[in-house]
């Protein structure tokens, strides 16, 4: 397979420059690629696939009647990031996530930034996530977020934005890590010869982090990892995370409140748990707090981590800076608390609560993508360029009847990145989403799960949407040629340049 009659179209290509030359980080790849016999890298491309089907790389999809497991799909070319670039990236991740922890924190104890008016009070108290019995809590260290996965994409002006923030259970990362041992025994030359920062240390700094919160006085802190069970979505990452970092998998049934303490029950008896690492949403965590029909949680969990006798991450509450319409806010709180304009700019964003906002949404949903605040995975949203007349008036009554409750973006044309289908390279269009650990220090995780919208055109990546994925090389020094962060001011303000 050959590059030679690649198009990068007019699309921002993370391969190719422009003029379909080579990026200067991809140039190595791009050569080994080409050099190999005819069928050899389709022959790759079908070992990859066996080897993740036998490693059960798999995900679910709820409400699919042909069965709900899948095989996550891969596409054996990565997506390449310069070293220079990741360093503006993780600058600006780091920045992002240190503020919002600021925000979680004031919103839930005195509230300075809604008494600034910097962030409307009503924004708060409507906000689907915001957990009036998280007021006054103080977590360990004073950490909210602990594990974030922030969703990038770059613009055809070369730009990296900000998506979205993922605070509450971000998932995705055991294909991060899975990716990476599949590509280093297809490209093992590759790896020998370049310079790529490593992904694999992430679950033992993750273990590290969640130790980092256990009560005090704990000095052999017992983690344990909370799952809903094997109907989650997500339930390979849980048991592949916590077999990672050997610690248990537990559902809440295997957990108990006694003595002002959590308990595991065991083989051996009833073992203390001092950590709690949960990937169920706040809502099915404790029945007696929240909804009293959840059989996830545990009864009486929220007043043993009140009382700092267990540690919860994430927090809860943290959700609220989930939300679409808080996420618009974040420019300003980040200027509030440090005083400096974010590294990462945001998408530009109406607010649909906002009239003025609200009456230009509704003149242009054509040329808009419309997001429901308190949705994720790709549902509860219009794109306005690839959508009927009819589905635009759905969404206009939608607007009018529930206003805070969807915010408008305009269309982006995410970049490409070249993708195998069906025996020839073809543009695809992808993200990024970077994982941050945020404990005593902040770690972002080089690199991240590249998503990638197999179908021809779509911008929708999700794999719950038909999406796939891609390992993402971050190279630990750049080679010479062009490539790294946008010249000029990094942290200028983007609202206002044409997308």
């Amino acid at each position: 397979m050959k590059f030679a009659a690649y198009n990068t179209d007019d699309c921002f290509d993370e391969m190719f420059d422009e003029q379909a030359r080579p990026r200067a980080a991809a140039r190595p790849l791009i050569h080994f690629m080409e050099t190999l016999p005819d069928g050899e890298l389709l022959r790759r491309q079908q070992s990859a696939e066996r080897a993740l089907l036998h490693m059960g790389i798999t995900f679910n999809v709820y409400g699919d009647t042909a069965g709900t497991e899948r095989i996550f799909p891969f596409d054996l070319v990565p997506r390449i990031v310069a070293a220079s670039e990741w360093d503006y990236i993780e600058r600006g991740l780091k920045q992002r996530i240190r503020a919002l922890n600021l925000f979680l924190d004031d919103i839930y104890h005195e509230q300075k930034i809604v008494k600034d008016g910097v962030v409307p009070a009503e924004i708060i108290r409507s906000a689907r996530c915001f957990r009036a019995p998280c007021v006054g809590i103080s977590p360990p260290l004073g950490v909210w977020c602990h594990v974030t996965g922030t969703d990038l994409v770059r613009h055809r002006d070369g730009q990296i934005y900000v998506l979205e923030d993922n605070l509450r259970c971000p998932s995705g990362v055991s294909y991060v890590l899975a990716n990476r041992v599949v590509m280093k025994r297809t490209f093992p030359q590759v790896f020998e010869s370049s310079r790529i920062r490593p992904v694999d240390d992430y679950p033992s700094r993750l273990l590290d982090m969640l130790e980092s919160l256990s009560p005090p006085g704990v000095d052999s802190p017992r983690v344990v990892v909370l799952t809903p069970g094997i109907y989650n979505s997500a339930y390979f990452e849980h048991s592949f995370l916590a077999q990672q970092m050997g610690v248990e998998l537990v559902e809440g049934r295997d957990l108990i409140v006694s003595d002002d303490l959590v308990w595991m029950r065991t083989t051996k008896g009833f073992e203390r748990v001092d950590v709690i690492y949960r990937r169920i949403e706040d809502d099915f965590l404790d029945p007696t707090v929240f909804r009293s029909d959840s059989v996830l949680g545990v009864p009486g969990l929220m007043e043993v981590y009140k009382a700092g006798r267990v540690a919860l991450a994430n927090a809860p509450g943290t959700g609220v800076a989930d939300d679409k319409v808080v996420y618009a806010y974040v420019p300003k709180i980040v200027k509030y608390y440090f005083g400096e304009e974010p590294i990462l700019p945001n998408v530009p964003t109406f607010i649909c609560a906002d009239p003025a906002d609200r009456k230009y949404v509704l003149a242009n949903l054509p040329d808009l993508v419309v997001k429901a605040a308190d949705e994720s995975g790709g549902y509860g949203m219009l794109i306005g360029p690839h959508s009927s007349q009819a589905q635009q008036a759905e969404f206009a009554a939608r607007i009018e009847a529930q206003p805070r409750k969807y915010i408008a973006q305009p269309v982006l044309s995410l970049s490409r990145v070249p993708t195998i289908i069906d025996g020839n390279f073809e543009g695809r269009h992808v993200d990024l989403r970077p994982y941050i650990l945020h404990g005593r220090d902040t770690f972002v995780l080089p690199g991240g799960l590249t998503r990638v919208a197999l179908t021809k055109g779509s911008l929708v990546v999700n794999s719950s949407q038909g999406g796939g994925s891609k390992d993402t090389w971050v190279l630990a020094e750049d080679p010479a040629g062009p490539g790294g962060p946008p010249e000029g001011d990094e942290a200028a303000v983007i609202a206002g340049v044409p997308l």
